[in-house]
């Protein structure tokens, strides 16, 4: 893994620990702006709020979170435990550095401890052990903060407090620029604005109530500067006309990653939010400008929601210089550039992120790749199955597993799911790469996946050191426990989608398999996600909700040879599932290895011979 990409998965990982709790520090911001002294209706009582949310509210959230990112739910108690050693340990430093060493560590820690406990727990005694450990580890970890993670991280905070006390005694400051902005464009500046600016920045505030430090990423107005000289002066129409609405959407919005395509397709272009980043820290630096808490994201109004009300007319001033000046440098080097490319600006930007829709990072020796649906039972599953066949003889160091895209592992590397689940999916696993797809048989993101996976420097290395895989020992063969001879029907009449599904579901209920309402479930997933998976095939199955209506594993066929439409596509095969665990997992693997067969697919599409099908399928 390149330096690069280390630095941006660190700070991606501190923006995971950070970003979910940032209602926290807008509530201590707003608290701060408001009510102290110097606020804009001092109180003193409400004021007082603000010194425990800061000492220990927003420590313990951060501490809890990267727990949970490492560790899961037991990480995150213990990683709340800890905390409280570092934060006693240190009475005089706000401990947001040592939160975020100490609960991902804590995480960590609990986590080995259960891999190590997992099959020498006594019978019974499951309880016991779980909450004990939790304790114990706990309090351990509180008392190493106590000793030794609280006062280490102070000095280090006391010594990078030290540096930007020089910076600004020799007018130093607005150099910063010169790394901040590249680091933006190149998604680093995770690691040096939620790493290093916020908890100098929080230290300063203690003080004096303000800090420039929470000003110098979240300025708005560099990239204002860039978006407005491509409104007026680009020669690409559709590049012109694409800015008004990317000034809109990264003024107000706050979303800095809309103008980075727009300085990745004229690299040169870098040099006008440098400059004028550069103006702006001078002016906040010249007149002792700041905000209150941290501007997140940087809005135009989060970013004066922060602003105290002495300051007002000095950081808008601020934002102005920094856009005016960052416009005038832009602007001749926007007009003079050829014709460029801002779909393929923005791939390359989406590249270097590592969420794009067609993978591109993936330096994941023995990673955990997970395929999620909305249920986890069914298309997941599948869509699992066939992208682990298709990569172990490449890449056997792999993990490949499928979820419910609310309980995606912590631990994963890679998150597969449907574009209409992303969210989801990024709240479930933040660290991950994202990739989005349309279905989980023949998407090309899933081509674009394998071929990144397979392709990388190391990935033949990682095949020669895998262990080849132990010879299966005999084992009785398992009955067909899904799929039964009255669940296939064939030669079925057209339908409308949403009538296909239910017929799959009655099919259902006939067998005995679910309750009515699993079928209303079968068409809520649909709605949700289409239950469309590629290349010919449907699979109808309930929400996660709907679990309750599962009587037993049931898997039931039909053939539509005229297809039913999904969105423009035919399907004409459709398996609807309904499992208890993973009961049906084994009829999904069967599926898959069919799937494979282009000769086996298009029979199935047109065969009379239900024996033919039911040996195919259950055998």
């Amino acid at each position: 893994m390149s330096i690069k990409e280390s630095v941006s998965k660190f700070g991606k990982f501190l923006s995971g620990m950070v970003m979910p709790n940032i209602g926290a520090f807008i509530a201590w911001g707003f608290l701060t702006a408001l009510f102290i002294e110097t606020g804009w209706i001092p109180n003193e009582g409400f004021a007082s709020i603000a010194s425990p949310m800061l000492t220990y509210l927003i420590p313990v959230l951060i501490a809890a979170q990267g727990g949970y990112l490492t560790g899961g739910d037991r990480g995150r108690i213990v990683g709340a435990i800890a905390v409280m050693g570092c934060i006693a340990g240190a009475p005089d430093t706000t401990m947001l550095m040592g939160a975020m060493v100490i609960g991902p560590l804590s995480g960590w820690i609990i986590k080995q401890f259960d891999k190590f406990m997992e099959t020498r727990t006594p019978a019974g005694f499951e309880m016991l052990i779980d909450n004990f450990s939790v304790g114990l580890m706990g309090m351990f970890l509180a008392m190493l903060g106590f000793i030794a993670i609280g006062p280490i991280m102070t000095t280090i905070l006391a010594i990078l407090m030290g540096g930007v006390t020089i910076l600004m005694q020799y007018s130093l400051m607005p150099l910063l620029a010169i790394f901040i902005e590249p680091a933006k464009v190149l998604f680093l500046n995770n690691a040096i604005n939620h790493g290093i600016f916020t908890p100098i920045g929080i230290a300063q505030a203690e003080e004096t109530g303000r800090s420039i430090m929470y000003m110098l990423e979240a300025n708005p107005g560099p990239g204002v500067g860039v978006l407005l000289a491509y409104c007026f002066f680009c020669k690409d129409a559709k590049t012109r006309q694409s800015a008004p609405g990317a000034v809109i959407i990264h003024f107000f919005g706050g979303i800095h990653e809309i103008y980075f395509p727009y300085v990745l397709m004229n690299p040169k272009v870098i040099i006008a939010p440098i400059v004028g980043n550069m103006c702006a820290i001078a002016w906040f630096s010249f007149t002792g400008a700041g905000l209150t808490s941290a501007a997140s994201p940087g809005s135009i109004i989060a970013f004066l929601s922060m602003t105290p009300s002495d300051l007002m007319v000095t950081n808008i001033i601020g934002v102005v210089i920094a856009a005016a000046v960052s416009f005038a440098i832009a602007t001749p080097l926007v007009r003079s550039m050829d014709v460029a490319d801002l779909d393929q600006a923005s791939e390359q930007m989406r590249e270097m992120k590592g969420t794009a829709e067609a993978a591109v990072i993936s330096d994941t020796a023995n990673g955990l790749v997970i395929f999620a649906c909305d249920a986890g039972m069914g298309s997941s599953a599948m869509g699992a199955t066939r992208f682990r066949n298709r990569i172990k003889a490449d890449r056997p160091d792999l993990t490949v597993k499928h979820s419910s895209v609310d309980t995606v592992p912590p631990e994963a590397d890679i998150v597969v799911c449907q574009r209409v689940l992303a969210d989801r999916a990024r709240k479930s696993a933040p660290n991950a790469q994202l990739v989005t797809i349309d279905n989980f048989l023949d998407d090309p993101a899933l081509d674009s996946l394998y071929a990144a996976l397979t392709q990388i420097s190391k990935a033949s290395e990682l095949k020669e050191k895998a262990a080849p895989a132990p010879e299966p020992e005999p084992a009785e063969k398992k009955p067909a426990i899904a799929l039964v001879r009255e669940g296939i029907q064939l030669g079925c009449d057209r339908l409308p989608r949403e009538d296909a599904i239910r017929a799959s579901g009655e099919l259902l209920v006939r067998l005995g398999c679910v309750d009515e309402p699993y079928v209303d479930a079968m068409v809520e997933r649909d709605k949700l996600t289409s239950v469309y998976l590629g290349m010919g095939v449907a699979i109808p199955h309930g929400t996660g909700d709907a679990k309750d209506s599962v009587k037993k594993t049931g898997v039931v066929f039909q053939q539509y040879p005229q297809g039913i439409d999904f969105d423009g596509e035919k399907a004409y095969l459709v398996f609807g599932i309904a499992g208890r665990g993973e009961e049906h997992l084994e009829v999904l693997a069967n599926i898959c290895k069919i799937l494979e067969d282009d000769a086996v697919v298009e029979k199935l599409k047109t065969t009379t011979d239900v024996d033919w099908v039911l040996s195919v399928l259950a055998d």
